[in-house]
């Protein structure tokens, strides 16, 4: 495996009951990219993130994170994650959760405070420190868990869907902020089922689907080649009938 990459992924698969969520995937995360794994709902997108972050284990193949097998190993100082189910102590305060989350990734008491503070003035949330999690909006609790994600100042930042719920406003805040990240040499990995929020920030990109790599790339060169092409298709029902029309064509 290459050390160009901040993640590598070597045909992983993983089965539930009989069913394949990812088949023997391959891709490469560059260092200092933002690469997007694109895809519908139900693709394996979050399955592939969390054999990603040794959360679940890969059935087959090699999975490995700055320059690490990830069995075994742990990570977590060095990786920022934000994932798809979103989650955080209700009844703690904002500022006082976000420095306790800071400190069990490393960070010491003062400069986790200090961070806070500066990531909760950016994000537009410095009237809310004292305020308890379950007086924020949904917006605003989510923006605080990206904080959290944050505050070690991570190599590697992985978003599950970052963008899912956020008002438009909101997600272009979010989205200033992985383009900084980008230009501060941070690799950033970020799912997606919309391409355009692919286009405009990533450098490299793997669509997937059914658990399955369709394409992936540098996004010009992706785009090039397959413009007019492929086309992904998600049905939830009535497989038989799509595979006939196509094969009509």
């Amino acid at each position: 495996m290459s050390d160009q990459f901040a993640v590598e992924l070597k045909g992983i698969t993983k089965r539930y009951s009989g069913h394949t969520a990812v088949k023997d995937l391959d891709l490469g995360v560059p260092k200092g990219s933002v690469y997007g794994l694109l895809g519908p709902n139900g693709a394996g997108k979050t399955t592939t993130i969390r054999m990603i972050m040794n959360i679940i284990g890969p059935d087959a193949g090699e999975v490995r994170v700055l320059g690490h097998d990830r069995s075994g190993r742990d990570l977590s100082h060095r990786v920022g994650y934000l994932p798809e189910e979103r989650g955080l102590y209700k009844k703690m305060k904002v500022l006082d959760l976000l420095v306790f989350l800071a400190q069990i990734k490393g960070v010491d008491h003062s400069q986790a405070r200090r961070g806070s503070v500066e990531w909760l003035e950016r994000l537009g949330l410095s009237d809310w420190v004292e305020k308890k999690i379950d007086d924020l909006s949904k917006g605003m609790q989510q923006k605080v868990q990206f904080i959290s994600t944050m505050l070690h100042n991570p190599e590697l930042v992985i978003l599950d869907e970052p963008f899912a719920g956020l008002d438009p406003v909101n997600t272009q805040v979010m989205k200033d902020i992985v383009v900084d990240l980008s230009k501060r040499g941070t690799t950033t990995l970020f799912s997606t089922h919309i391409m355009e929020q692919a286009e405009k920030l990533c450098d490299s990109v793997c669509i997937i689907a059914r658990g399955r790599k369709v394409v992936d790339g540098p996004l010009a060169e992706v785009k090039k080649g397959h413009r007019g092409r492929h086309f992904i298709v998600a049905v939830e029902s009535g497989m038989d009938s799509v595979r006939s029309l196509l094969d009509e064509r």
